[in-house]
């Protein structure tokens, strides 16, 4: 698969994501059975994860199309904007606002158990694979078996037992065909792949680590952390379901398998992961850009009608004074936000870039040619680091022959 193909494809991707997460919220925002506390933080975090894993998912594709981690990401985040429609939906149907039961009910049950792909398969493979794609050895496949095994495992003794479901305890499981109590070893045995894929992924990790150069420790480091938080947090919050309310166990489990992408992110920004810095540049600059010049527009609109309500009553006078801040925002606000992206991610060509700013201002007033011959060399020894450096310059009185 050519690259082209492949990130028209994660676009795509990403596009599908999104519109199955803005159709799911409209679903549960027509109704009212909404926990007003976790539930809202939940799907807040919902919406974390479909964004995030999308982009930093199509941006590894887009450059990498090979990697399975880029796929992984966009993989993730097109099963939970599933999974966000699929518990709108149900909702929807549920409290009687119309709809097939059979589809309901079968919305419900996917959105019940859709948690356990998105959220073990980035803790188990996504540590295993991170940087480059590839097991450490071939002797982890083992692991890689036993975290594969273990969440299927896992999928099919929850999505098949009998019983109401977990997310929507008022609907009784229309697939589940095999009591609980006959589940049990299976889920014993799902729990114990999950343990050694969990922990043996971040074992991986961390002996890649240690083995790997200095660059690519740093590119690893955000990511063991992220990984050994969400690894701890997957465990002691399935353990905790009994104790802590569900809400505040999935959030907290779903905020830690949203460190994995920030993490990657991290890396690429910082420590060149993926040689992608220019496009996520930009997608920074730009996001950050339409987001800020969005919400100056949508203040300056209301500032501007409640300020000028007791002369007219249209609105146009207020949207056309909202347009032309906006227009006339455009060009600092990028280069603010330009600078202060280049100042955090992007530190060396920050500092290459003042320094030239700085030579140049000098060079202005320089008339020594010795010293500006001084100065010069400092600068390039500074801004691009060679090995050595020679300066000619030609006798003004020399004829050339």
């Amino acid at each position: 698969m050519s690259a082209r193909v492949a990130a028209r494809i994660a676009w795509g991707l990403a596009g599908l994501s999104l519109m199955l997460l803005v159709s799911g919220q409209a679903l549960g925002l027509s109704v009212t059975s909404r926990d007003a506390g976790g539930g809202i933080i939940v799907e807040g975090v919902i919406v974390a994860l479909v964004v995030v894993f999308s982009v930093v998912g199509t941006l590894i594709v887009s450059r990498h199309p090979r990697n399975p981690i880029g796929w992984i990401f966009c993989g993730v985040a097109v099963a939970t904007g599933l999974a966000t429609l699929a518990g709108g939906y149900a909702e929807y149907w549920f409290v009687g606002s119309g709809g097939s039961k059979w589809l309901g009910e079968t919305a419900a049950w996917y959105a019940s158990y859709s948690w356990i792909p998105f959220v073990l398969v980035p803790a188990t493979f996504v540590l295993l694979l991170f940087p480059d794609g590839r097991l450490l050895s071939r002797r982890w496949r083992v692991v890689a078996w036993c975290a594969g095994l273990g969440i299927a495992s896992l999928v099919l003794t929850s999505a098949l037992a009998e019983g109401p479901l977990d997310d929507f305890p008022q609907v009784i499981n229309p697939y589940g065909v095999i009591g609980r109590p006959a589940l049990e070893p299976f889920e014993a045995l799902s729990a114990l792949l999950l343990l050694v894929g969990i922990a043996g992924s971040a074992l991986s990790l961390i002996l890649r680590f240690r083995r790997a150069g200095r660059e690519q420790r740093q590119q690893i480091k955000w990511l063991a952390m992220a990984g050994a938080v969400s690894g701890v947090t997957v465990v002691v919050g399935t353990a905790s379901y009994e104790f802590l309310s569900d809400s505040l166990v999935n959030a907290a489990i779903m905020l830690s398998v949203l460190g994995l992408p920030l993490a990657a992110g991290v890396a690429i920004l910082r420590y060149r992961l993926y040689d992608i810095d220019v496009v996520i540049n930009r997608t920074l600059v730009y996001g950050a850009l339409t987001a800020s010049l969005a919400a100056t527009y949508l203040g300056s609109v209301l500032l501007l009608q409640l300020a000028l309500s007791g002369l007219t009553e249209d609105s146009g006078l207020a949207v056309a004074a909202s347009t032309l801040a906006v227009a006339a925002l455009f060009r600092p606000a990028r280069r603010r936000i330009q600078a202060a992206v280049d100042r955090r991610f992007y530190r060396r060509k920050y500092d290459a870039a003042l320094t030239l700013e700085g030579f140049g201002a000098r060079l202005r007033d320089e008339v020594d040619l010795d010293a500006l011959g001084s100065e010069l060399s400092g600068v390039v020894a500074q801004t691009m680091q060679p090995a050595s450096i020679s300066l000619w310059l030609r006798d003004p009185k020399a004829r050339p022959s």
